[in-house]
């Protein structure tokens, strides 16, 4: 066990190395955030069953009260308004996990990841919106091309679609990517104020009661669901999200969705290795629309122009390359 010094070195140093290296936190956190899906799906819980346990359980870690504690000392108490906020963007995050959960047993665990970044788009419209940060053009271009992977990844122009109600599951996983939008804007936004990992464990707390009290929970899951459910509490909640909510206030939103791309593909790739999920090809094809539209939205013209001049570089460096 550390003592008291040890612990606030500890904590300190966790808190200067994601503002120092605020995107590797944010990869960090959203690859955590890629383990949910699957984890869930094992543990075969009900939608309320799932929010409810994996807010709860990550309420007691360890990581948690200590960083809240020393944030807590530095910065002072949450406000009632911060406080507020906080409950607000728990409920959001509730809904966002109810919708994401129904969907995962209908469309599955990695195509609903995709789906649910339908965000990248939205996030960025509700700061344009409410804190006039202004955004790019690409985002107008790249909508339907967004829409348009969606209908795809859905199953909605085919048959035999993965999932057991692909269809459904669509509807599902936009509208907790509604919610998953409204909950990150609450929390990047409220991180700029500071007590960040208080106002998290506020969003736990609140997420976990909108959980239990939501139709179909059950207290009683069995030992191999309540198994899943806490890895989903500690990679998910803790390594995912507190890691997240650290990180995003250090961003801009724009960047900030572009990073938590990585939590799709990396949900694909597991979904597909322990799940042994096999979306369509028409599906697949949706997926990549969804992924390189999120990914033109969410980076700088800049930031393309610098990777284009270094592929054609490299391609024209390469003695293999027939002009």
């Amino acid at each position: 066990m550390l003592n008291g010094s040890q612990r606030q070195r500890f904590l300190g140093a966790v808190s200067r190395g994601v503002r120092a290296r605020p995107r590797s936190a944010m990869a960090v956190g959203a690859l955590g955030v890629a383990t949910s899906g699957v984890f869930i799906d094992l543990s075969g819980a009900a939608p309320a069953t799932a929010t409810f346990f994996r807010c709860a359980l990550a309420l007691p870690l360890p990581l948690l009260w200590p960083l809240a504690g020393g944030e807590r000392g530095r910065e002072g108490a949450l406000s009632w308004r911060q406080a507020a906020v906080a409950v607000t963007a728990g409920a959001l995050f509730a809904a966002d996990a109810l919708l994401w959960t129904r969907a995962i047993y209908e469309v599955g665990a990695g195509l609903t990841a995709v789906l649910v970044n339908a965000q990248v788009v939205i996030v960025p419209l509700l700061a344009l919106l409410i804190d006039r940060e202004p955004i790019r053009g690409a985002f107008l271009v790249v909508s339907p091309f967004l829409v348009a992977g969606i209908l795809l990844t859905g199953g909605v122009f085919e048959t035999g679609a993965s999932g057991s109600d692909p269809g459904s599951g669509t509807v599902h996983a936009v509208l907790a990517a509604l919610c998953y939008s409204a909950f990150l804007f609450l929390l990047r936004r409220g991180g700029h104020n500071g007590q960040v990992v208080q106002s998290y464990r506020v969003v736990l707390l609140s997420a976990a009661v909108v959980g239990a009290l939501w139709p179909g929970a059950t207290f009683t899951p069995g030992w191999a669901a309540l198994g899943w459910l806490t890895l989903t509490a500690v990679c998910g909640q803790i390594g995912g999200w507190l890691l997240i909510a650290l990180a995003t206030a250090h961003l801009s939103s724009t960047v900030s969705a572009a990073m938590l791309m990585l939590t799709p593909v990396g949900a694909l790739a597991l979904a597909a290795v322990v799940l042994g999920e096999q979306p369509t090809m028409l599906q697949l094809s949706g997926c990549a629309v969804i992924l390189v539209s999120a990914y033109a939205a969410s980076t700088s013209g800049s930031g393309r122009h610098r990777i284009t001049a270094t592929v054609r570089k490299r391609l024209g460096d390469s003695p293999s390359v027939v002009a």
